[in-house]
């Protein structure tokens, strides 16, 4: 060290500062291990920002991966700049390795939630099976992922609550993704139409009613099937396809009025629960026997 041109023009670089091991530690190595730090974190906040740039350039699943992956790296770099830097300084990585894996034991059983989400959030990075943009169900709420992280994701509700959920719940638990593959829905609606009804005209008219409203999926024709013969009713299911299932309520609710509208106009009367009842000759001669106290 001095005879190095550094330390002939700096002499305090040779300065010990104290032993660390077997390893003298001076100015120029406690400054060199600083200077690895900072490296480490300019080099992590340039790559932050030219995936940032990256991300914005495509489209928001395809963004959502490149953040995701983004922290990940961060983080591998960070370990790696910070190992540099202790091993320069003397400390032996070898023996903090031993010590940090007995205390990751230690820690891991305080943390295994923790750590179910970080290992949770880095399977449905490389699965990709849930990512930003999609429209998920989970747990019976319709929600869409705003964010994945790496411990927990960022989703939105119907009705516009922020939803933090653990990643190990999305792991663990049964997922209905409406967008995995692509965008089709099937929305149903059923009505039940009286006995004495043209069935054929029934039909008719809950096919147009399907076929008139404006969010309709061109690519698939609407289906009116007679499900069954009800006690009151003869029920229909007419189901329609659409490209937004975010909006289903409110295309469930146009359906639903368009067959109300489609029935109405063409003379069908939708049935409503009936009891008729039929009494026997003794008990309708006990009836007739009892004095009509009217008027």
């Amino acid at each position: 060290m001095k005879d190095s041109f550094l330390v002939d023009l700096f002499p305090f670089l040779d300065l010990k500062l104290f032993t660390l091991g077997s390893t003298e530690v001076t100015v120029a190595t406690l400054a060199t291990a600083v200077a690895i730090v900072l490296a480490t974190f300019g080099v992590t906040w340039i790559l932050g920002r030219w995936l940032a740039r990256v991300a914005a350039s495509r489209d928001v699943q395809r963004a959502g991966s490149i953040a995701v992956t983004e922290r990940l790296v961060h983080y591998a770099i960070l370990i790696g700049g910070f190992g540099l830097a202790l091993n320069t300084v003397g400390v032996d990585l070898t023996a903090l390795f031993a010590a940090g894996a007995l205390f990751a034991i230690a820690i891991g059983f305080a943390m295994q939630n923790i750590a179910q989400n970080f290992v949770s959030g880095v399977i449905l990075l490389f699965e990709r099976s849930i990512k930003p943009g999609d429209i998920v169900e989970v747990e019976g709420r319709l929600m869409t992922i705003k964010e994945l992280g790496i411990r927990s994701t960022l989703a939105r509700a119907l009705n516009e609550q922020d939803l933090i959920i653990p990643n190990s719940a999305l792991v663990q638990s049964t997922v209905t993704n409406y967008t995995l593959r692509d965008t089709l829905y099937r929305i149903d609606a059923e009505v039940g139409v009286v006995y004495s009804s043209d069935m054929a005209a029934v039909r008719k008219s809950l096919l147009e009613a399907a076929e008139s409203v404006p969010w309709r999926a061109v690519e698939r024709d609407p289906v009116v099937l007679m499900r069954e013969f009800g006690t009151s009713s003869v029920n229909f299911m007419v189901s329609a396809w659409t490209n937004d299932p975010w909006s289903i309520r409110q295309h469930r609710s146009e359906l639903n009025q368009a067959i109300w509208d489609a029935l109405k106009r063409d003379g069908i009367t939708i049935a409503f629960p009936q009891l008729d009842i039929h009494f026997d000759r003794p008990v309708e001669k006990a009836l007739e026997a009892i004095p009509n106290t009217r008027g």
